[in-house]
């Protein structure tokens, strides 16, 4: 684990999102989990060194965010947002988000497979938020403060967890670190005023959903990425070009690398992002 802060560790290094841990007086509180099974397992050892694990908290409901839930069960309240709640692993058109932890592990965690559970067995308990909020929510451990901050836009369920003594924030997806931001579903207009409330706060570090541990100044990069999304989609449409056209002939390949492990899925994002603005563009509603 990358050591940020005093009381605060990220893991950057891995296939998903970045995991990471609080460290207060009185036990630890967890930032989403780990995908692949023996990662999940060996951050849980590794956080409970320093004290019983009190919360864990997901910033958001994709699958990488959560899944490792299920290896952290019996250890800390788990703490989620109604939005995240609501489509926590619940199949989409595009999706199975089951099915889609499970083909990462022959190519990222073989030794996973040994502990990775059947369907029925993982969705018997899958470890979901026990303790589901709306609008913001503010705990303390141990003397320390953590602010849960509702901040939709990539997902309706999205949080930023913002410790003020540690001077960090912890954003989930809002912000892709250095690496290709994926739009689907998202609704760019809140995204964009999401990264507006997070530049308010006083933090010297941002742990972003993907990618290296970052400062506020990549606020202003993840928004230019939202923008110029949208505008090329937009200015295609004014020109008449169809869906496939869109598709075909949009894209910001060379902008980023795709973040750990997912290398693979590059023309996927691509497809995805420019498809998805597209039927929000053309149906009259707001990206």
């Amino acid at each position: 684990m990358q050591k940020v802060t005093a009381n605060v560790y990220t893991d950057t290094t891995f296939r998903g999102c970045n995991p990471s841990y609080i460290v207060t007086k009185d036990g630890v509180v967890v930032v989403d989990t780990p995908q692949l099974p023996t990662r999940a397992v060996a951050m849980r050892a590794e956080a409970e060194k320093h004290g019983p694990i009190r919360y864990l908290i997901n910033t958001e409901h994709h699958v990488d965010h959560i899944f490792g839930n299920y290896y952290f069960k019996g250890a800390g309240t788990v703490v989620g947002h109604k939005g995240l709640d609501e489509n926590f692993m619940v199949v989409g058109p595009d999706l199975d988000p089951f099915a889609y932890a499970k083909e990462a592990l022959p190519t990222d965690d073989p030794d996973g497979e040994a502990i990775f559970p059947d369907r029925d067995e993982y969705f018997r308990d899958p470890n979901r938020p026990s303790v589901v909020f709306t609008g913001d929510l503010t705990l303390r451990v141990g003397g320390t403060e953590i602010q849960l901050i509702h901040t939709p836009g990539h997902t309706p369920g999205q949080v930023t967890v913002y410790v003020p003594s540690e001077r960090v924030c912890f954003t989930g997806d809002t912000i892709f670190s250095e690496c290709q931001t994926w739009l689907l579903t998202s609704n760019v207009d809140e995204w964009v005023a999401a990264l507006d409330r997070i530049r308010q706060l006083d933090v010297d570090h941002i742990i972003p959903g993907h990618g290296p541990v970052t400062t506020k100044a990549y606020l202003d990069v993840q928004r230019s990425v939202l923008m110029e999304w949208v505008t090329a989609v937009a200015v295609a449409i004014a020109r008449g070009w169809s869906r496939d056209e869109v598709i075909e002939r949009i894209n910001f390949r060379e902008r980023f690398q795709v973040d750990v492990g997912q290398g693979y899925m590059m023309d996927h994002i691509q497809t995805k992002n420019a498809a998805s603005l597209y039927d929000k563009l053309i149906a009259g509603r707001r990206p």
